[in-house]
């Protein structure tokens, strides 16, 4: 699993559209070796960004919860954290 893709699923409050699709950049930019999107992967990027981020908020929103909350804070949260 890529290091920084966190545990979304438990977080209180619950995860938003913009760590969802955060979570969906960093995994899709991992498996197809994308650093940087360009005008020749744009479309394909942006139309598997869309199908990841349905389907991770669609999986989350069926798992049960979970017994404790994630060990890290998404990076979208501790950026705000330290800016606060």
């Amino acid at each position: 699993m890529c290091r920084n893709i966190t545990l979304l699923r438990g977080l209180q409050p619950p995860a938003s559209d913009e760590e969802i699709e955060a979570a969906a950049r960093q995994y899709l930019r991992k498996v197809g070796g994308v650093d940087k999107v360009s005008p020749a992967t744009a479309a394909a990027f942006d139309k598997a960004l869309a199908a990841v981020a349905a389907a991770t908020a669609s999986f989350i929103a069926e798992l049960p919860p979970r017994r404790q909350p994630p060990p890290t804070a998404p990076p979208l949260r501790r950026l705000a954290a330290r800016s606060s």
